[in-house]
Order: structure tokens, then C-alpha cells, then sequence
């Protein structure tokens, strides 16, 4: 909570920048037009789910599963390309059976995403460098969560929402309606590796890939001039500052406003890595 209120909105900026920047030929002309228009309905059925009522989450669901056949269509030909989709439609049903579990399921594969895109940038890295790298990202992204879903920092946890109940109010309960605090160990455990996954997360896209990848974030200036580097920052830290309190003053309010922006972030993801993952598969 803590570091959504930071960082949600910041990462949300500078993620879309890399992606842009490092795979923008993927996202550009009447594909990029149907992805963003795709994505901008999840945006709408997200902010406007309180007018949809029960419409709203298989909106999105429907319209986050086109976007996985765009990319699909896209990224893969013949038989694979028939596959995927017959699966993905196999996939939008058991969704709509279940929109809950959705949510959380692709939450948590939210933050499994950097593992592709790093690996990707660890290509650059000479052989023996980059198995380290690679190793250290597995580490983290798989290793570390199962370790605590294991059990192993049980002693550690506390499930008093304490410092998130005193900065957001009774917003802590939406926070910790499945886990805090009197829900099963496992639920607890599932909620401490997201928090670490999804705190590593923004360090992946807020300090790592800034820094390591100046070449994406040329790339996107070369494309659009007028979004330089200090400008993005500038606007990423203003609405940081916005979101941030608007989630301190009105935490419902604030999530959804930022789980309708944070559309585009998470799903034109969704393409570009199954077009990484097909580039790969022709050239190992």
C-alpha cells in the first residue's frame, strides 16, 4: 500500500516509457491504434464500474483477452497462432466463471513480468555474466516467493495492517479484507510475496531499467521529442503526488482512479511479450 502510494503511478510512467522506446515497432500503426483502443475500454469498464455495475468486470475481462488474441495474432503464425487462441477462449470462459480469481491471478502475474523483459535485456551481458544475472532474476521472481509461500518467515509476519490502517483509515480493511487478519496462514503468505514481488517490481522499473536501458528511453524521444526525460519524470512524479492523495483522503476512490490508469501499463505488456517469446523460440 505503502508502495503504491510512492511508486504505483511513477512506475506505471516510466514502465510505458521502456516499453515504447524498446518495442515501440510493435506497437505502431493500426495494431498500436487497435491495442490502445482495446486497452483505453479497460480503462473505461475500470473507472466507470460503479455506472456498469455488474457489466464491468467481464468487460474487462473480454476486452483484456482480445488483447492476448491481438498479440497472439500478431506474434505467432499456422498451427501456434490456432492453438493459442483456442486456448485464450478456453481461458476468457473459466475467467467469466470466476472473475474474482482473475483479478488476483493476473495480479500476481503482473509482477512476474520483469523476469521476461530482463531476461531480454540480459542478452547485451557477455555469456558468463549474463547466466549470473539471469540466475539472480530467477532468484527473486520465483525462489524468493516460494520460499515464503513454504512457510519459512511465518515467525516474521504480522498481520496488523498497523502503518497502512493509520495512513489510510478503514481502507486498511479493503487492503486486507482477504488476509488481515484473521484469514489462513496460506492467504497471509500469498499476500507477503506479492508485496515483495510487487515492491521489486518497481525497483525494476523506477531505479534498474532507467539506467540500465538509456537506449530505450532515446528511442522514445527520437519518437515523441516533446516527452523528454525530465518531462516524464516531471509528469510521473506530479500524478504520484495527485494519486497519492487522493488514496490518503479517499482510498476507494484513489484505487480505482488508479486501476483505470494503470490499464495501459499492465495489458499492451501482454503483446510485446508474446512477441519476445515467439522471437526467442525462431532464434534461441
Amino acid at each position: 500500500m505503502i508502495g503504491l502510494i510512492c511508486f504505483g503511478i511513477l512506475h506505471n510512467v516510466l514502465e510505458l516509457r521502456y516499453v515504447l522506446g524498446r518495442f515501440g515497432d510493435l506497437l505502431t500503426g493500426t495494431v498500436g491504434l487497435l491495442l490502445v483502443v482495446l486497452v483505453s475500454g479497460i480503462a473505461v469498464a475500470r473507472l466507470g464500474g460503479a455506472y456498469l455495475g455488474g457489466w464491468s468486470r467481464p468487460a474487462e475481462i473480454l476486452l483484456g483477452y482480445a488483447v492476448l488474441g491481438a498479440g497472439a495474432w500478431i506474434g505467432l503464425r499456422g498451427v501456434a497462432r490456432v492453438v493459442v487462441l483456442a486456448v485464450l477462449v478456453g481461458a476468457a470462459a473459466v475467467s467469466l466463471s470466476h472473475p474474482a480469481y482473475h483479478v488476483v491471478v493476473l495480479a500476481h502475474l503482473h509482477n512476474l513480468v520483469p523476469l521476461v523483459f530482463l531476461w531480454e535485456w540480459a542478452r547485451r551481458l557477455p555469456v558468463r555474466a549474463r547466466g549470473w544475472f539471469r540466475g539472480v532474476q530467477v532468484g527473486w521472481v520465483l525462489v524468493a516467493p516460494a520460499v515464503v509461500l513454504a512457510g519459512v518467515f511465518d515467525r516474521w509476519v504480522d498481520a496488523d495492517p498497523g502503518a497502512v490502517r493509520a495512513l489510510v483509515g478503514e481502507g486498511a480493511q479493503v487492503v486486507s479484507s482477504v488476509a488481515w487478519p484473521a484469514a489462513p496462514e496460506a492467504a497471509m503468505r500469498w499476500l507477503v510475496a506479492f508485496a515483495f514481488l510487487q515492491t521489486m517490481h518497481y525497483v525494476v522499473w523506477v531505479w534498474f531499467l532507467p539506467r540500465a536501458a538509456p537506449e530505450a528511453t532515446a528511442a522514445f524521444e527520437a519518437r515523441w521529442p516533446v516527452a523528454s526525460s525530465r518531462r516524464v519524470w516531471g509528469v510521473g512524479v506530479a500524478l504520484a503526488v495527485a494519486l497519492g492523495a487522493l488514496l490518503l483522503t479517499d482510498y476507494g476512490q484513489g484505487r480505482t482512479v488508479y486501476s483505470g490508469l494503470a490499464s495501459y501499463h499492465a495489458y499492451l505488456e501482454f503483446p510485446v511479450l508474446l512477441v519476445l517469446l515467439t522471437r526467442w523460440r525462431r532464434s534461441p
